[in-house]
């Protein structure tokens, strides 16, 4: 008599080791996974190579504003010379942007991908900043892209490949802030900075949705819209037959979710 039991697990055991490894790839290859290691790398140059003693670093942080809306900033680095907002990408292939784009271009394996350019995108983590702390000078923008990436086109000098933003913060001598209003700022940003989890993610995504659509349907290019069912950036695309805008999952063809704008 035949063990059906014994077959079964046999049978069983291969399908469900596969099924691991392809969640595990899937996890790996998502957006929220890539800007996971690229968050952890700038954090990881940023406190090797810059002197604590000088330099005080804050990392994903999320910030309520005055109109409920909310905000989420990579990293923040603060000194004497300036406070630094860094926006990290973590991102392949060719780059093409301008700084006054509202688009940008990722080129990997024959296909164009459109981002929002994301010095726009760190603009209103500034405006956030001057909300916050009550200040209008002094505040920096960064954008640094880690992984496999190569700029095609002249990038302004704020922008960066890997870790040479380390060198450009450094490159600040003059003092603009004390040591007490240094204090002063960091225990704001501590003391009104959402606690990290799953919780405040949320949080966020819901006011992105929430704020992202004028009453006219308009889409914002000054904002991240998160795709409803795999959580990655929805980015503008075109219909070839209609010629019809609309927003696509950056995940696609893995996410096939589209919204209209």
């Amino acid at each position: 008599m035949l063990d059906f039991t014994s077959i079964f697990s046999q049978l069983v055991g291969p399908f469900f080791i596969l099924f691991i490894f392809v969640i595990v790839i899937s996890f790996i290859k998502s957006a929220k996974f890539k800007g996971v290691i690229g968050e952890f790398l700038v954090n990881t140059n940023s406190k090797l190579r810059l002197d604590s003693s000088i330099y005080k670093r804050l990392s994903n942080v999320t910030l309520c504003l005055e109109d409920v809306s909310t905000t989420q900033i990579d990293h923040i680095v603060l000194s004497r010379f300036g406070i630094f907002v860094i926006e990290t990408k973590n991102m392949q292939g060719w780059i093409f942007g301008s700084e006054h784009q509202k688009r940008w271009t990722q080129s990997i394996y024959g296909k164009k991908n459109s981002f929002q350019n994301p010095l726009l995108q760190n603009y209103r983590h500034i405006k956030a900043l001057e909300e916050i702390l009550g200040i209008d000078r002094g505040l920096y923008s960064i954008v640094t892209f880690v992984g496999e990436s190569e700029f095609k086109t002249d990038m302004p000098s704020n922008v960066f490949n890997g870790g040479g933003y380390i060198g450009y913060i450094e490159s600040f001598k003059e003092e603009i802030f004390s040591e007490s209003e240094l204090t002063k700022m960091l225990d704001v940003l501590e003391s009104k900075s959402l606690v990290r989890g799953r919780a405040t993610d949320k949080k966020h995504i819901d006011s992105l949705k929430s704020t992202s659509f004028s009453s006219k349907n308009t889409y914002k290019q000054d904002q991240k819209i998160i795709c409803s069912r795999c959580s990655s950036v929805m980015v503008e695309r075109v219909n070839k037959r209609s010629g019809e805008h609309f927003l696509g999952c950056s995940s696609y063809p893995r996410c096939r979710h589209t919204e209209k704008l």
